[in-house]
This record gives C-alpha cells, structure tokens and sequence, in this order.
C-alpha cells in the first residue's frame, strides 16, 4: 500500500512508500468433520467426540481457538500449535447439557491459514435421564491393551458416537438411554502402542 507525503520545501513535492505486506498463506486449515451432532445426551451426562485439524500444501500454525453453544466444551488440543504440510492434530468436543432441549454452536480456529478462521458447527439435544440402563460386557482383548472405548449409534451399523472414556475393565453401563428408542453398541480396543482397534461386532438394547 503507498502512503503519499507532501511537504513544502526548497527540493519540492517528496513521496515515500511503505513496504507491500507479506503475501498471505496459501495453505489451507482443513477441519473434519465439519459438522458434529450429539443426540440424546442425558441432562446431568456428557458425550464426546474426536475431530482433526490438517494442513495442506504447507505447515500452518493454529494460535487460539472459541466456541459458543450451551453445553459445549473443547479439549485434547494446546495452543499455540503448528501442523507440519499434510499432517493433522487432533481435538474433543464435549456436550454436557444442563437442560433438555436442542442446543447449537460452532468452534473457531484462528490460524495462519488462507481460510482462517476455520469453523465447525455443533448441535446437541439434551433429554431427560432414563430411569433405564444398559449394561455391557465384552471378552479381554487377546492383546495386550490400555483399555476399550464405546460407541453407540441409533442405526444398525452406525455410524456410531463415543460415549465413554478409556474404560480400563471389560464392562461398561449407559444410563443415559431413552424409553422406547432401539440402541446399537460396539467396542474398541486402545493397543499400548495407542493404536486404536476396529469395531467389535454389533449389540442391539431396545429400551422398553
């Protein structure tokens, strides 16, 4: 950008120029997923789920990060952060509603990216708890592991949503099922080289 100066003086009109800024990034800050959706999440209970922040063509640095939406919180990830072209970090999302009802929100990524800031939408129904549960159990990994995961879905075959933290035995309650609806379980396993396993096979719970 040129700043014109003028002056009145024995040498006449003098002009002076600022240096051009720098080009901007021509990376991109890719986030997935783009949207996360939490459904019937007890009141008083929480649910998490997992997403990534990549770069592309070159290394992006991601300085701070907000959110809004009752119920929403962001964890998993410390900033500043600097994401080498092609590799990804990862973050939480958790929803923890206080009240029944469908909340939405969005999580901010400011960057040093083209597309700074990057967004992600959030949206979460809070039910009221059940006075129903469910109980499961599954054998020990062959393996040696630090733990298993769960994941529950409203679908046969999914896709599904984790909804516990490492779980360090072989057996796990949900309390926070609804009457009426029909559930479908799997688990995974966290090898100690933190690789996580495939899914288990499928169980179904119909709540009455």
């Amino acid at each position: 950008m040129l700043v014109l100066l003028f002056g009145v003086g024995c040498a006449g009109t003098k002009m002076a120029s600022t240096p051009p800024p720098p080009p901007a990034s021509s990376s991109q800050l890719a986030v997935s997923p783009t949207s996360m959706t939490f459904p019937s999440v007890a009141v008083g209970s929480s649910q998490n789920q997992g997403g990534t922040l990549s770069a592309s063509s070159s290394s992006v640095t991601v300085s701070t990060a907000s959110w809004n939406g009752t119920g929403f919180s962001l964890s998993g990830i410390t900033f500043p952060v600097t994401i080498p072209a092609g590799q990804s970090v990862p973050f939480t999302v958790t929803f923890a509603p206080q009240t029944a009802g469908v909340a939405s929100g969005a999580v901010s990524f400011m960057s040093t990216a083209s597309n700074s800031p990057t967004n992600e939408t959030l949206v979460g129904t809070g039910v009221q708890a059940s006075q129903h549960t469910v109980g499961l159990s599954w054998n020990t990994d062959t393996s040696p592991v630090q733990g298993y995961y769960v994941y529950r879905g409203g679908q046969n075959r999914g896709p599904y949503a984790k909804i516990s933290t490492l779980q360090p035995g072989t057996s796990y309650t949900d309390a926070s099922v609804l009457s009426g609806q029909t559930y479908y379980y799997v688990v995974t396993a966290l090898g100690t080289n933190s690789l996580e396993s495939a899914y288990s096979n499928q169980a179904v719970a119909t709540i009455p």
